[in-house]
């Protein structure tokens, strides 16, 4: 059985975790149930009927972790922890659809304290849904985030500050929380920046990127704190864990990119296998995990270089950062799932910076923010850490490709071909994916766990 099951009444079917979860049941979704026959409606139907439905659900979801929490015993923790200031909670604890983005994202949801000297504060609550790993996974995750904010306040990196935190429900405050700074500014929107707030930006990441490189680590995993002693666990992140009869199961810590890319292909490959990821194209996904897992030495071409791994945050969208009116970062948020890597791969380009378009549709040529970030780490005195993000696009195509959902599937086609046509650069210009996928099916034809596949999905 795999780490999330499915308890559907008539379905024995391991979760899947990769094609969609269902927050009216609260469940995974199972391959059994992701069948066709199961979907008898339009999809405009579906999204009719099924909005609706979810946002009752959400409501049901975050009204009953609220219900949980004793304001009074947070107010009076925080009161504690700034030796006698007084503060307050404003918000309306109650869920509200017109607030919800400002408040909570998929995993967290967020309490504003003020204090009266106009301190503010963030009580981080995990939420319990169906995207929730086991309490132990949970529990390391959020320890994890908190030794990676304690390592981050030694630095120049701008991270909030953490005051408190507990990983035991049985707390007077009734739930797990993270008490942390609340940094000024808003949420970076690149795509509505112009293009000098974006080359503002630029110049301060290539500066945090410069600081995170005079913190080297020993190992690649996840930073982990017991006893106020700082060391590098395994990943915590819920997509490279597994759950079975033996218990709990962490990838990592690594002392190679190629160990840890190896580890992470082995464990999705073999959750294709047992049907709990991507049900909907299993053959597909097994051939492109399986190509991604013989061509790492070509892809990633310094990993016996590995001596020294860096922090990395593991979200690198955009909505990560916070600005102020003029485009001065004021913080890097959300660390949960940061790890620590090779330096080819933590300092590559952040994923805010790619050209988009150009990178769907297979093209591996860098845009011009990249540039431009490339120059200005060389002009601040790191040439290597320039010539990192001039070469990363085969990188940045493994990291997509390996594990994600493929529920864009021609999205996906795109990002994959494009990483297979800088492999195959002599015969590129006539290969699409039918073609790859009916070689890969003769290249791997041997493979027992693609001959168990093709006699499940027939």
């Amino acid at each position: 059985m795999g780490m999330w099951s499915c308890d559907i009444d008539d379905c024995d079917k391991s979760s899947v975790r990769t094609d969609g979860e269902c927050i009216l049941c609260c469940r995974h979704l199972c391959a059994e149930h992701l069948k066709p026959e199961y979907h008898t409606c339009p999809p405009w139907e579906d999204e009719k009927n099924y909005d609706p439905a979810a946002n009752r659900a959400e409501q049901e979801e975050i009204n009953k972790l609220l219900a949980k929490i004793n304001i009074t015993a947070l107010t009076e923790r925080a009161n504690y922890l700034r030796r006698g200031v007084r503060c307050s909670i404003s918000q309306n604890l109650q869920y509200d659809l017109s607030t919800r983005n400002s408040v909570m994202g998929g995993m967290n949801y967020h309490i504003e304290i003020s204090f009266e000297d106009g301190v503010c504060w963030l009580a981080r609550v995990r939420r319990f849904n169906v995207t929730s790993p086991p309490l132990e996974l949970q529990n390391y995750i959020m320890r994890s985030e908190v030794a990676t904010l304690e390592f981050l306040a030694e630095t120049k990196a701008p991270a909030p500050k953490v005051f408190d935190f507990s990983l035991d429900e049985a707390n007077p405050v009734g739930v797990r929380y993270i008490l942390m700074e609340k940094l000024p500014g808003r949420s970076l929107s690149w795509s509505v920046a112009t293009r000098e707030q974006r080359l503002k930006v630029i110049d301060q990441l290539a500066d945090i990127y410069i600081e995170l490189h005079a913190h080297p680590f020993p190992m690649m995993g996840s930073l982990d704190k017991i006893d106020s002693k700082l060391f590098i666990g395994p990943f915590a992140r819920e997509s490279l864990a597994d759950f079975g009869e033996s218990g709990l199961k962490l990838l990592g810590p690594f002392s190679s990119s190629e160990q840890y890319y190896n580890a992470e292909l082995d464990l999705i490959l073999d959750l294709i296998v047992r049907q709990e990821a991507y049900a909907n194209r299993p053959i597909d996904a097994f051939l492109i995990h399986r190509y991604l897992q013989e061509n790492i030495p070509t892809i990633l071409p310094y990993a016996s270089l590995d001596d020294a791994f860096y922090l990395k945050h593991a979200d690198e969208k955009g909505d990560h950062i916070l600005v102020d009116d003029q485009f001065r970062i004021t913080g890097i948020i959300d660390w949960e799932w940061a790890h620590t890597g090779p330096k080819f791969s933590v300092f590559n380009s952040p994923i805010v910076l790619l050209p988009v378009s150009q990178f769907y549709n297979g093209k591996n040529g860098l845009g011009d923010e990249e540039m431009t970030f490339s120059h200005l780490l060389e002009q601040k005195g790191h040439p290597d850490l320039g010539d990192i993000v001039r070469k990363g696009r085969l990188l940045h195509r493994l990291q997509f490709c390996c594990g994600y959902d493929i529920a864009d599937w021609d999205g996906y086609k795109g990002i994959f071909m494009g990483l297979v046509k800088a492999l195959h650069k002599d015969d590129s210009n006539n290969l699409d994916y039918e073609s790859w996928k009916a070689e890969a099916i003769q290249r791997y034809s041997a493979d027992p766990r693609l001959k168990k596949l093709a006699i499940l999905y027939g």
